[in-house]
C-alpha cells in the first residue's frame, strides 16, 4: 500500500513529466552508445581506468592512488592525480554485474542525462518548466557535448558539465533564502556540487570559478545578502574538505611527477586555438585530433548555428528593451551576463585571447582552449530557456526539433555503429599493450628519466651476483618475496619509485636507491648472502594523510547533518521553500 501511495505522489508531483522528458533527451542523445560492443575515442583508457580502480577496491588499496598495471607494468599514481569520481560511480556499476565495456557506456550515457537534469534544476528556477525543458534540450544537444563523449571519450568533462548548472543552481538558493534556519540545506548542496566538480575535472574548477564568483556577485547586490557570504565561504571550505583526500595531494604533490609533459609539444595550448569559421560557421564533423593548423583539424569546435545565433537574437531584443524601458530589470540583467560569458569563453577559444591566457601561467594547463566551449555551451544553453518563458511555446518546440535535427548525426560513433569490442579482448593482447602504455608520461614520477620502454617483467630480480626468488606476491600497492642469494648481490625491484614507497628487508625498514644508469626509476637494494623477505608497499605521505583525515571528518560531518536534518521539520523544506 505504501509503495502505491508513493507510486501515485510520484505521478501528481508537478515536476514528473518534464522530468521524465528531460531524461528521455539525455538517453536519446546516448542512443549511439546502446547495444552491443564499443567505440573509438580519443582517450581511449576509460576501461582501463576503471579496471585499474576495481583492483584497488578489491585490494583495499582506498582512496586509489597507485594503478599497478599502467606504466607498462610499472606503475604510477594516476589516482593521486587524476579526478576520480566517475570511475568510483562506475565502480558501483560494475558491483551490479555490469561488463566494463558497459560501464564506461553507461557512465557517458549518465553524464547526458544529468547534466540535463541539472540543468532544467537551475533554468525551471527562473524561467518556469517549459524554460527549463528548452535550456535542458539545448545543454544535452549541444554539439561540442557530443565531441566530449562521441569524440573524445572526456569521461572527466562530460561530468564537469554535470555540476556547472548546479552549484549555480544551489549558490542562488543559499544566497536568496529568506530564513536562516533553512540556509544550511543549500551549504550542503552547493559544498556536495562543489566536491562533484573538484572530483570530476580540476581544470574544469580553473575555468569555471570566475564565472561562479561573478554569478554570485550578482545575487548578493540584487538580494542585498551580504550576510550570506561566510555560509558561501563555508560551502567553499566544506567542499574542498570532502575532496580533500584528492585535491591536497594534487596541490602539493604535483611536483612529484613530470607535470611539465601535460603542457609541452602536442599539449602547448597556443597550437589549439580556434577560428572564427570553426566557432561559428562550419558543420565540419570528424573524429581525428586537434592539430597544430587549423586547417588540418579533423575534429569539430562549432559552438552551435542554433545555439550561438539565438544568444545574439536574444541580446539584440533585450538592447532594444532597455532603450524603451531606459531601464535594466534583474532577467534582463541576468540573461546578458549569460550572453556576455557565452562569448567572452567563445573568444577564449580564439587566438585572439593569447594575451590573456599570457597573463594566468595556470591557464596553460588548460592545454586546449577550445575547452573554453564547455563554458559556451553551458552559458548559451541557459539563455535559451529566457525564449522558452517569454515566446509562445510552439516557437520553443520548433527550437527543440531544430535543434535534434541539427545536430543528430552528430551523436553517434564513428561510422555510425558500436564496433565489436568485449573485456577480454580490450584487456589481452597488442589492445592491452596500448592500454599499459598510453599516457605514460601523465604522471610519471620524477625518479623516472623516461618512461619504460618495454612491459614489466616479474616484481623483483636479482641483478647483481646469484641468487634465486622461488615467491613473489603483489598487489596493487605492494610487493612481497623471499630471495635466496649464494652471495652478495643486488636485487632490483620493478617499480617506478614515488613519495611513500617503503621497502622492508627482514622485518626491518631499510633504504633503497636508483643508481645513476637506472633509466626507468626502478628501486635497488644490496643483499648479503642468504635467506631474506623482502615487502614493499606504497605508504601514505603527510599530504595524502591529512587529506584523508580531513575528507573523513567532512563526509561524517555532511552525513549527521544530513541525517539530523531527515528527522527535523527542515526534512521538507525544499518542497515548501
Amino acid at each position: 500500500m505504501k509503495n502505491l501511495i508513493w507510486i501515485i505522489r510520484v505521478l501528481r508531483w508537478k515536476q514528473f513529466l518534464p522530468v521524465l522528458a528531460v531524461i528521455f533527451f539525455g538517453l536519446l542523445a546516448g542512443k549511439g552508445l546502446i547495444g552491443e560492443g564499443y567505440f573509438n575515442m580519443h582517450d581511449d583508457l576509460q576501461m582501463m581506468r576503471q579496471l585499474e580502480m576495481e583492483k584497488c577496491f578489491f585490494d583495499l588499496q582506498i582512496p586509489c592512488r597507485w594503478v599497478p598495471d599502467m606504466g607498462y607494468g610499472f606503475g604510477y599514481p594516476l589516482f593521486n592525480f587524476y579526478p576520480p569520481l566517475p570511475y568510483l560511480v562506475g565502480q558501483g556499476i560494475r558491483a551490479i554485474g555490469f561488463t566494463f565495456v558497459d560501464t564506461v557506456k553507461i557512465l557517458f550515457i549518465f553524464s547526458f542525462v544529468a547534466s540535463g537534469l541539472t540543468m532544467y534544476m537551475l533554468a525551471s528556477e527562473f524561467f518556469g518548466i517549459f524554460g527549463g525543458v528548452l535550456a535542458s534540450v539545448f545543454y544535452i544537444w549541444a554539439p561540442y557535448h557530443s565531441v566530449d563523449v562521441y569524440v573524445r571519450g572526456a569521461m572527466n568533462e562530460a561530468w564537469a558539465l554535470i555540476w556547472f548548472p548546479f552549484i549555480f543552481w544551489a549558490s542562488y538558493k543559499l544566497i536568496t533564502e529568506k530564513k536562516k534556519e533553512k540556509s544550511l540545506i543549500w551549504v550542503i548542496e552547493l559544498a556536495l556540487a562543489w566536491f562533484g566538480l573538484f572530483t570530476s575535472h580540476n581544470l574544469m574548477v580553473l575555468i569555471f570559478s570566475p564565472l561562479f564568483a561573478v554569478w554570485c556577485l550578482i545575487w548578493l547586490f540584487a538580494n542585498k545578502s551580504w550576510k550570506r557570504i561566510p555560509n558561501l565561504l563555508i560551502a567553499g571550505a566544506w567542499s574542498f574538505g570532502l575532496s580533500a583526500f584528492f585535491t591536497i595531494p594534487v596541490l602539493l604533490e604535483k611536483g612529484k611527477v613530470a607535470t611539465e609533459t601535460l603542457v609541452v609539444g602536442y599539449y602547448e595550448y597556443t597550437a589549439h586555438f580556434a577560428n572564427i569559421s570553426q566557432l561559428l560557421f562550419s558543420r565540419f564533423w570528424g573524429y581525428g585530433p586537434s592539430v597544430w593548423l587549423a586547417d588540418g583539424d579533423r575534429m569539430s569546435f562549432q559552438i552551435g548555428w542554433i545555439h550561438w545565433i539565438l544568444s545574439l537574437a536574444v541580446l539584440a531584443f533585450l538592447i532594444v528593451r532597455i532603450l524603451k524601458t531606459r531601464r535594466i530589470e534583474l532577467e534582463v540583467l541576468l540573461v546578458g551576463f549569460f550572453i556576455a560569458s557565452g562569448w567572452f569563453a567563445a573568444f577564449m577559444a580564439h587566438s585572439r585571447s593569447t594575451p590573456i591566457w599570457g597573463l594566468f601561467n595556470e591557464l596553460k594547463f588548460v592545454q586546449f582552449p577550445w575547452r573554453f566551449l564547455t563554458i559556451v555551451i553551458f552559458s548559451f544553453s541557459f539563455v535559451s530557456g529566457w525564449v522558452g518563458k517569454r515566446l509562445p511555446k510552439i516557437v520553443g518546440l520548433g527550437l527543440i526539433i531544430g535543434v535534434l535535427v541539427y545536430s543528430w548525426n552528430y551523436f553517434l560513433p564513428e561510422r555510425g555503429k558500436l564496433g565489436p569490442l568485449t573485456d577480454e579482448k580490450k584487456f589481452t593482447g597488442v589492445a592491452w599493450d596500448m592500454q599499459q602504455t598510453a599516457g605514460i608520461y601523465d604522471y610519471l614520477p620524477k625518479a623516472a628519466k623516461t618512461a619504460p620502454k618495454a612491459p614489466r617483467g616479474r616484481a623483483i630480480d636479482v641483478v647483481k651476483g646469484e641468487g634465486d626468488i622461488p615467491m613473489i606476491e603483489e598487489g596493487t600497492d605492494w610487493a612481497k618475496a623471499v630471495v635466496y642469494m649464494k652471495e652478495e648481490g643486488t636485487i632490483r625491484i620493478n617499480i617506478i619509485d614515488f613519495d611513500g614507497w617503503r621497502v622492508m628487508l627482514d622485518g626491518e625498514v631499510v633504504s633503497h636507491y636508483i643508481p645513476e644508469n637506472e633509466e626507468w626509476g626502478r628501486m635497488y637494494l644490496d643483499l648479503s648472502g642468504g635467506r631474506h623477505e623482502i615487502s614493499v608497499k606504497l605508504y601514505d605521505t603527510m599530504p595524502r594523510k591529512i587529506g584523508n583525515v580531513i575528507s573523513l571528518l567532512s563526509w561524517i560531518g555532511i552525513i549527521y547533518l544530513l541525517f539530523r536534518l531527515k528527522k527535523s521539520p527542515l526534512k521538507n523544506i525544499e518542497s515548501k521553500g
